[in-house]
């Protein structure tokens, strides 16, 4: 019979063994990377430099067609909406909402009209345009690597390309010799779709080499009236069923959320569709004929339009103005400070005389 001990030692030979099968088994199950040029996985944060970002701060509808959901709230607080994060103390968030309403408030009448609130849409609209500015500087210096204030398309490429996992000396060497690189299918279109962003950045006379301004324009095409048609167009393309270069109500809510599996998914899709169906019929179709023309979606995606900031003011001013005097008091303010910040703030009622 055999002992204790010769037993735990052979049930530990035996799971040596069997996870020596199973790491052997995982190596050899693993798809085999058929890409030389592929070295490691892209870093998200430098991807994101060079890479145009979806979502523009101060524009009201994201790269892709959906609709920027902080809008409200980076427009009335600029820079400084990192501070009211959700798990931040309500009243320190209370405080900084206070000394807001203090700088919309220019003539000091302890409420805020619609031109108050305008001029300070416009203010920290211009916040975002500057930080947009700064980042680029430092975007472009990264894309730059020989500093002589230009960049090619091939050098963007490489530098992409590296983001994205490869081999960026290996890639340098094959575009230098004109050799054909191996992307997938999908990193491909992007490119394509990257390179027509880039001739569109290109200012005349076209050389194909961008410099730090038209650059601005590639990342940032809210910085230029050419490269916002381009955006725009770029939108009706994925939303226009029809190919009239117009969108309809039926086309502008089409737009696909995601898979239904539930009742709580299905009223988030719910919510969605009234988003939308809201935004095109009171905002985005000016004329209110139930089509949305180009040029209607590129007044509504102007992030410097200041007929476009005077609607949004009195809109922001119509949600908490309970009253109805067409003017926002620090009371209404603090009461939907959900909708101005993001953070939702308990107990106003009772510390705003004292302590403002």
């Amino acid at each position: 019979m055999m002992s204790r001990q010769a037993f735990l030692c052979s049930l530990g030979s035996l799971y040596l063994s069997l996870l020596f099968v199973f790491l052997l088994m995982d190596v050899y199950a693993r798809p085999a990377n058929n890409s030389v040029l592929k070295e490691k996985p892209a870093d998200s944060k430098d991807e994101n430099e060079i890479l145009p970002p979806d979502h523009l701060n101060g524009v009201k509808m994201e790269m892709d067609g959906h609709l920027n959901k902080e809008f409200h709230q980076e427009v009335f607080l600029g820079k400084e909406m990192e501070e009211f994060e959700e798990d931040s103390e309500p009243r320190k968030n209370r405080k900084k909402l206070m000394v807001i309403f203090s700088k919309v408030d220019i003539n000091n009448d302890k409420k805020i009209g619609a031109k108050e609130m305008q001029r300070w849409i416009m203010e920290k609209t211009d916040e975002h345009f500057q930080e947009a500015v700064e980042e680029n500087k430092m975007h472009f210096r990264a894309v730059d690597p020989d500093g002589d204030g230009h960049v090619s398309w091939d050098e963007y490429k490489i530098k992409f390309l590296a983001s994205k996992g490869f081999n960026e000396k290996e890639i340098a060497e094959k575009i230098r010799n004109n050799e054909e690189l191996k992307i997938d299918e999908e990193t491909q279109e992007v490119l394509d779709n990257l390179k027509d962003r880039w001739y569109q950045a290109d200012n005349p006379p076209p050389d194909l080499l961008l410099n730090e301004e038209e650059f601005l324009s590639f990342l940032h095409p809210e910085h230029s009236r050419g490269m916002l048609k381009f955006m725009v167009k770029e939108i009706i393309r994925d939303l226009d069923q029809d190919g009239d270069k117009k969108l309809t109500l039926s086309e502008f809510i089409s737009l696909p959320v995601g898979t239904v599996e539930n009742q709580q998914a299905q009223d988030i899709d719910d919510d969605w569709v009234k988003d939308r169906k809201k935004e095109f019929e009171e905002v985005i179709d000016a004329n209110h004929d139930g089509i949305v023309t180009m040029e209607e979606l590129e007044e509504y995606m102007d992030p410097m339009n200041e007929y476009n900031a005077l609607n949004e003011a009195k809109q922001m001013i119509a949600v908490a103005d309970e009253n109805q005097n067409h003017h926002l008091e620090l009371e209404e303010i603090l009461k939907y400070s959900e909708y101005f910040t993001g953070s939702k703030l308990m107990d106003y009622a009772r510390n705003v005389h004292e302590e403002f």
